[in-house]
């Protein structure tokens, strides 16, 4: 039997904790191209992205490289010179234009971070954006010039990425609650801070409804479900059976002691992506329960 032939796919971030989930599960579908500096291209460098998107026979590019130590970035406020800015700015400007100019399908990758926080239910796509810092900032900037620069685009908002295996470059959130929970070393969870964790599992088999049928739009893709930290956390502590005390902590208390804003809920409602695929997507304590052990 002939073997069908990869399709092409061009982009960035792809060795990070979100796309290497999504290069590995769908080995056998792409040849994937990541444009980083092992392939010379910086990507705030904008002759260097139009050459290698321009050589590039995929029809679709898909961009997760971001800055994301949203603590780094608010030292970095207002400076568009900071790798922040220049990261999520001027580099997703860059992958846009070349996006654009050659006619490919534009992928992007945004965050929770856009928003304020201060809605006491989940966020949908028609909320208006309105970040309170300089990392939800510069992607709400990243956002507003995929719409305005490219002609055929996706946007995709996630939360609290988790997968289930362990991430050695950088562990995810729930990774690290675990770390803290079998150490003794868990610091107070947030019993008014809340988010919808994102499954990346289930976010790549969406990554690969998005290659193929090229929506336009932004969407949420996030497990749907609104928990506080102290939620999560107890959630992972049942699922995977970990000994382990879990104190409860406020958000309200700790923003006492820092010198920066902080959202109170990121949670996000991923009903609109839901209706949009036949994507069977997992419940968020089966996901869980699938943790990979540090």
């Amino acid at each position: 039997m002939k073997k069908t032939p990869l399709l092409p796919l061009v982009g960035t971030g792809l060795s990070g904790l979100v796309g290497s989930k999504f290069v590995e599960m769908f080995a056998k579908t792409y040849a994937c191209t990541n444009l980083d500096l092992t392939v010379g291209v910086d990507i705030t460098n904008e002759s260097q992205v139009m050459k290698a998107v321009e050589k590039s026979p995929a029809d679709v590019v898909i961009h997760f490289a971001a800055f994301t130590d949203a603590t780094a970035a608010w030292r970095q406020t207002g400076d568009k010179n900071g790798l922040c800015y220049k990261v999520n700015v001027d580099g997703t400007r860059n992958i846009a234009k070349a996006a654009h100019a050659f006619g490919k399908h534009f992928i992007h990758l945004s965050t929770a971070f856009v928003f304020d926080g201060e809605k006491d239910t989940m966020y949908t796509e028609d909320d208006a954006t309105n970040p309170v810092e300089w990392y939800g900032e510069t992607k709400a900037m990243a956002e507003d010039i995929v719409q305005n620069t490219c002609s055929s685009w996706t946007i995709f908002r996630i939360d609290q990425p988790f997968r289930s295996d362990v991430f050695e470059k950088k562990p995810d959130t729930a990774h690290r609650l675990i770390t803290g929970l079998t150490q003794g070393t868990l610091y107070p969870q947030f019993i008014d801070h809340w988010f919808s964790p994102t499954i990346l599992e289930d976010f790549s088999r969406v990554l690969d409804w998005a290659v193929q049928d090229k929506p336009q739009g932004i969407f949420h893709a996030t497990s749907g479900v609104k928990v506080s930290d102290f939620e999560y956390a107890t959630m992972i502590k049942e699922a995977l059976h970990i000994d382990g005390e879990i104190k409860q902590g406020k958000l309200a208390e700790y923003l006492h002691t820092i010198n920066r804003p902080y959202q109170k809920n990121t949670a996000m409602s991923s009903e609109k992506l839901k209706s949009e695929t036949n994507i069977a997507f997992t419940p968020l304590h089966q996901a869980l329960e699938q943790l990979k052990m540090v």
